[in-house]
């Protein structure tokens, strides 16, 4: 198995989770059997592990909410709708402005000069 995410998702290391990402669900391949899905609860590590406490994930024959992972270990989390909404209007906007300032003067005339 060789779990990519969703298209939902964005790929950080386990090493760059932090603060923010307590309480979203995240996804990973701890090993070449199991994808995880579960809502993140608590983060621990050291300088080549992290330690990751989920909920909602426990209870099954072989589901465990603990996790190790070394810190350059591949985890999914939620895109950040906002953020990508922000620079995709910048980008739309930035177009706009090119395009506003290089379709104004045909001709070859400057207008901006004195």
């Amino acid at each position: 198995m060789d779990y990519t995410g969703s298209q939902s998702e964005k790929v950080v290391t386990a090493g760059e989770l932090g603060r923010t990402h307590i309480g979203q669900t995240i996804s990973f391949q701890p090993n070449e059997f199991t994808v995880v899905f579960g809502k993140l609860a608590g983060i621990a590590r050291t300088e080549a592990m992290v330690y990751l406490s989920l909920t909602g994930v426990a209870g099954g024959t072989h589901l465990k909410d603990e996790y190790d992972l070394p810190v350059n270990h591949d985890v999914y989390v939620p895109v950040d709708v906002i953020t990508n909404a922000e620079s995709t209007i910048k980008d739309l906007f930035g177009k706009v402005q090119e395009n506003l300032r290089s379709g104004s003067h045909k001709g070859g005339e400057r207008t901006d000069q004195v």
